[in-house]
C-alpha cells in the first residue's frame, strides 16, 4: 500500500483542498504516514508576507526530510511566483491554483517517468471552477464545504485576486451532493466555505446569490443539522439572508463579517465597497433578527496612512458594533499591490502598539460576551475527548468551546448534541 503525508499552510478554503485532494488517493488504496511517506503533499499559502515565509520553510524543510518522496508543492505562494523562481524550487511536482484536480494523475505521470512536473495557469484570469472530489468524509466532526473561489474585489491591500483568479462559483448541484453525503455519513455541522462567498452565484447563475444557496439547502434538507457561515461581507446581509436567519435555527449563531478599518478615510483607501455607516446598518439588523449572534470581525491596523486618529475612530467603532472578538492584523506590505506603492507607510513599532491596544479591546468585549451565558444551558456538539484533562469538548451555535466531565467517560458522546450549563471554567471564545 502507497503512503502519502500532507501538510495545509493558511485558509479553511485551503484545508478542504487539501482533503478534498487526499480523498482521491485515499480511494486508491493510499494510507496517512508521516514517517515514511511515498507522497509529501504541500498546500502553500500567500495571504501576508508571513504566510510567504512559512510556505518557503515547509517546502524547504520537506525536501530534506523526505529525500526519497515525491514532493508536491501546489496553491497560493506558487501562483504568485514569477516563473523563474519557480523552476528553482526543489520539488518533483509545481501547480499553482489550477489543475489541482489532476495531482493523482500527475504522481503517476512522475513515477513512471521522473521528470520534475510544472503545471500552471499564469496567462488568463477566464478559469471554471474546479471540482477536485466529493468529500466522503472529514477529520472532525465538522466538515467544511467550498462554494466559491477567487476574487474580483481587488482590495488595495490584498494579493488574492491575482492568485486566487478570478470569482468562480460552484455548481449548486454538486454543493448539494456533497452535502448530501455528508448528512449521510453522520456530520452533524456542515461549514459553507469560500475565497469571496459574497460573489457567489454572480458569475453562473441569473439573479440567484449566496442567499439563494442558503434557502436551498435549508429547504432540501429538513433533517436537524448545524450550517455555519464561515465568513461574510456586508454586501451578503440582504433581506432574505435575515428572513432565514429569523426563521431557521440550523443556521449558526457565530458569524464572521469583514470590517478591516472603522474609519471611512481608511475604508476608502483599502477600496472596501461600503463605509462605515452602511457596515453599522447591517450589524444592526443581524442583531435584530439574533439578539445573541456572536460576531467576530477582522481588522487591519497601520495601514499606509492610517493615523492614530484614525486609529482610535476604528477602536471607537467595534466597540458600537459590539462585536464578540476581533481578529487583529498588522498591515502587511504586499508587492503588485496598489498599497505597496501608497505614501505614509507606518513603522512596525507602531503597527505592533496599536496592535496590541486593540486585541485588549477585543478581550474586554470576548468577555463581556461570555458573561451573557453564564449559568445557562447551551446546546453543544460534543467534538472529542482530552485524555490528559479526562474531559470533553466542543462548540456551541454560536461557537463557544466548552469542556465537560463525564464519568462514564462514554465515547459515544462524540459527534452528538447534548446540553451543558456555561460557567467560567468551562468556556473559552
Amino acid at each position: 500500500m502507497n503512503k502519502i503525508f500532507y501538510k495545509n499552510i493558511g485558509c479553511k478554503v485551503n484545508n478542504y483542498e487539501l482533503n478534498s485532494i487526499c480523498s482521491i488517493f485515499f480511494d486508491n488504496n493510499y494510507k496517512y504516514d508521516e514517517k515514511n511517506p511515498d507522497v509529501v503533499l504541500i498546500n502553500t499559502c500567500s495571504v501576508t508576507s508571513q504566510a510567504d515565509k512559512k510556505s518557503r520553510n515547509y517546502i524547504s524543510r520537506y525536501r530534506k526530510k523526505y529525500k526519497n518522496s515525491i514532493l508536491i508543492v501546489m496553491g497560493c505562494f506558487i501562483q504568485g511566483l514569477d516563473e523563474d523562481v519557480i523552476n528553482k524550487i526543489d520539488a518533483d511536482i509545481i501547480i499553482g491554483n489550477v489543475y489541482k484536480n489532476e495531482i493523482f494523475y500527475l504522481v503517476n505521470k512522475f513515477k513512471a517517468e521522473h521528470k520534475k512536473i510544472i503545471k500552471l495557469n499564469k496567462n488568463t484570469r477566464k478559469v471554471c471552477y474546479e471540482e477536485i472530489s466529493h468529500l466522503k468524509y472529514f477529520s472532525q466532526t465538522r466538515a467544511y464545504i467550498k462554494i466559491q473561489d477567487g476574487c474580483n474585489k481587488f482590495c488595495s491591500y490584498c494579493l488574492i485576486p491575482y492568485i486566487r483568479l478570478e470569482s468562480r462559483s460552484r455548481k449548486k448541484e454538486d454543493i448539494l451532493i456533497e452535502i448530501d453525503n455528508l448528512l449521510k455519513n453522520n456530520y452533524k455541522e456542515i461549514v459553507l466555505t469560500g475565497i469571496d462567498v459574497s460573489s457567489y452565484g454572480l458569475d453562473l447563475y441569473e439573479n440567484y446569490t449566496f442567499s439563494d444557496l442558503l434557502e436551498e439547502i435549508l429547504n432540501t434538507f429538513n433533517n436537524y443539522f448545524r450550517l455555519r457561515i464561515s465568513s461574510i461581507e456586508e454586501s451578503m446581509i440582504d433581506d432574505k439572508f435575515l428572513y432565514l436567519l429569523s426563521k431557521d435555527k440550523r443556521i449558526c449563531d457565530h458569524m464572521h463579517l469583514s470590517l478591516q478599518s472603522g474609519s471611512d478615510k481608511i475604508l476608502k483607501l483599502m477600496n472596501r465597497r461600503y463605509n462605515s455607516s452602511d457596515f453599522l446598518e447591517k450589524v444592526n439588523k443581524i442583531f435584530k433578527v439574533r439578539p445573541l449572534m456572536n460576531l467576530t470581525t477582522d481588522v487591519i491596523v497601520g495601514f499606509p496612512g492610517e493615523n492614530n486618529e484614525d486609529f482610535l475612530e476604528t477602536v471607537e467603532f467595534v466597540k458600537k458594533c459590539n462585536f464578540s472578538k476581533i481578529h487583529v492584523f498588522p498591515y502587511s506590505d504586499r508587492k503588485g499591490t496598489a498599497a505597496s506603492k501608497f505614501p505614509n507607510h507606518v513603522n512596525d513599532a507602531e503597527k505592533k502598539k496599536r496592535v496590541d491596544f486593540l486585541l485588549n479591546i477585543s478581550k474586554e468585549l470576548e468577555n463581556k460576551y461570555i458573561s451573557k451565558f453564564i449559568g445557562t444551558k447551551l446546546e453543544v456538539l460534543v467534538e472529542n475527548f482530552d485524555q490528559k484533562t479526562e474531559s470533553f469538548f466542543g462548540h456551541t451555535s454560536n461557537y463557544l468551546e466548552l469542556n465537560f466531565k463525564n464519568k462514564e467517560k462514554d465515547k459515544n458522546l462524540i459527534n452528538n448534541f447534548i446540553e451543558i450549563t456555561v460557567n467560567f471554567d468551562n468556556v473559552k471564545i
